[in-house]
């Protein structure tokens, strides 16, 4: 599965990126098509470094109000991806990119990752985190408990 997701990554897309350059270099021109590809980097960059102070403040706001910034930190590294996609040259990447920009579309995508893909590995979700906090909100803090097993000791 990996394989086939890197090569999407580093086979597809620039071969679907590439032809799509092509083409609106054609329609407008190859300078046109160069200055409006630099001019979304640029653009890009200022909203990634704009909106990701607002999720530092969020997630500063969530630590010091005792709460684990789980969503700010996920929304931090979909910014972070979105930052690199609208750098790199391309009309695709440009449109993933700033489709991670739009606060919702990015919590909405965020929560789907959290819900199906860390089932697997843990028993943790978005969901279930957020419904726990809001039933204990005035509760104590929450104690989980848990078991401890040193994997080194165990291969000697």
């Amino acid at each position: 599965m990996v394989f086939l997701i890197l090569l999407f990554l580093f086979i597809v897309v620039p071969v679907l990126e590439i032809s799509l350059l092509i083409k609106v270099g054609g329609a407008i021109g190859g300078f046109n098509t160069i200055l409006f590809v630099i001019l979304t980097a640029i653009l890009g960059a200022y909203l990634v470094r704009q909106q990701g102070f607002a999720t530092i403040q969020k997630l500063q706001q969530e630590t010091q109000a005792g709460r684990i910034p789980a969503l700010q930190i996920a929304e931090g590294v979909a910014l972070l991806f979105a930052g690199a996609v609208l750098l790199t040259p391309g009309f695709i990447t440009d449109a993933i990119g700033f489709t991670l920009l739009i606060p919702q579309t990015r919590q909405l995508i965020v929560r789907f990752l959290a819900n199906n893909y860390s089932q697997g590995k843990s028993n943790f979700s978005y969901t279930s985190y957020t419904s726990n906090k809001q039933q204990n909100h005035n509760s104590e803090p929450n104690v989980i408990e848990g078991e401890y097993s040193d994997t080194d000791k165990d291969r000697k």
